[in-house]
């Protein structure tokens, strides 16, 4: 049998199989994508006609295809789909946990540290949902970073992205205006996909990581061995890393905005900036602004999020973080992009 690797697994033929099933029916529905957009231009001849509220928008639009056979066939795949990825990237990791442990015991070891608290209380908005309709959320399985991280993100997700997640990553850490930094936090580092992107853009930097979900940090942790990077993660919330103030060089976070109510957006920025050097620079991505889609855009993305387990999506994605940003105190604040959307800004 071939050497296991921790970031690209050999499956077995069941779960390699089911894997890509899963990535094969989304490729697949291109002609029904199709379809669903036909008839969308034949309900909605105006698209600035369409609501303002994006309630009243949702029921306009679920109304507008009720005959759409081709919309409710695109709904039911999407709903599979999304309650049964995480499953099926489970079920190929039982499969191969066996084959998988002298890799856990070889990243067990090396120069990174996590503390893990065993006391730590999870925000309300946080506790008990299931992003990305992860059963149970991500703390479901003791190995639920690796199955996320590697699994789920490098198998399945990563085939929908042209020009690469990962790519996107590493562009979105070489937009931070310095070409070096000696210390860096990542906040919300999750499985560590961007803290990578960070260690391996700046690599003579010291790079810390806080992750509200242990099985998360596990698997970044162990990534950080394998790679030998002495990384440093903490199980802390991004809205309250305990780092003395004036601590960091570059602070930043990708993806991360989306999955957290406004009031904590607002208070991650405000930590941002406490734990920012004095000429320190900040950098945080996320999902498209509403703003800068049209109303049918918008009503799509909206949909996607509230059926994809995305509850905190709609707040985010109808912020202005560069307002957000300046509001905490961070000087020539700019936002530009799309997905990701990306702001910077500089503590004076």
């Amino acid at each position: 049998m071939m050497k296991q690797a921790l970031d690209n697994p050999n499956l077995r033929q069941r779960g390699r199989a089911s894997v890509e099933f899963m990535v094969q029916m989304l490729m697949a529905s291109g002609s029904l994508r199709d379809a669903v957009n036909a008839d969308i231009e034949a309900a909605v001849p105006d698209v600035d006609a369409l609501p303002d509220d994006l309630d009243e928008r949702q029921a306009h639009m679920d109304e507008a295809l009720s005959g759409s056979a081709a919309f409710a066939t695109q709904q039911l795949v999407g709903d599979w789909h999304g309650r049964n990825h995480g499953k099926v990237a489970a079920a190929a990791f039982e499969e191969i946990k066996g084959d998988l442990k002298p890799v856990f015991e070889r990243t067990g070891k090396g120069p990174a540290t996590l503390e893990v608290d065993p006391d730590f209380v999870a925000p309300d908005y946080w506790d008990g949902v299931d992003f990305h309709r992860t059963t149970g959320g991500w703390d479901r399985h003791p190995k639920q970073g690796f199955i996320h991280g590697e699994l789920i993100h490098r198998k399945m997700v990563a085939r929908f992205f042209p020009g690469g997640i990962f790519q996107q990553r590493r562009n979105v850490a070489a937009m931070a205006p310095k070409g070096h930094y000696d210390k860096i936090l990542d906040m919300g580092c999750s499985s560590g996909h961007f803290t990578v992107a960070l260690q391996e853009t700046y690599p003579d930097a010291k790079v810390y990581g806080v992750e509200l979900a242990a099985q998360m940090l596990d698997h970044a942790w162990r990534t950080a061995n394998d790679n030998g990077w002495d990384w440093q993660l903490f199980q802390r919330s991004a809205e309250e890393t305990g780092f003395e103030a004036d601590s960091f060089d570059l602070v930043s976070s990708y993806i991360l905005l989306h999955e957290l109510p406004e009031h904590a957006i607002k208070n991650v920025f405000a930590e941002a900036f406490r734990v920012c050097k004095p000429g320190g620079d900040m950098i945080m991505s996320d999902v498209t602004r509403y703003a800068d889609l049209d109303k049918l855009s918008a009503w799509k993305a909206d949909r996607g999020a509230s059926y994809g387990g995305e509850p905190h999506w709609r707040a985010s994605a109808s912020l202005d973080l560069a307002e957000i940003a300046r509001a905490a105190g961070f000087v020539d604040v700019k936002a530009e992009g799309m997905y990701p959307h990306v702001v910077q800004g500089r503590k004076p």
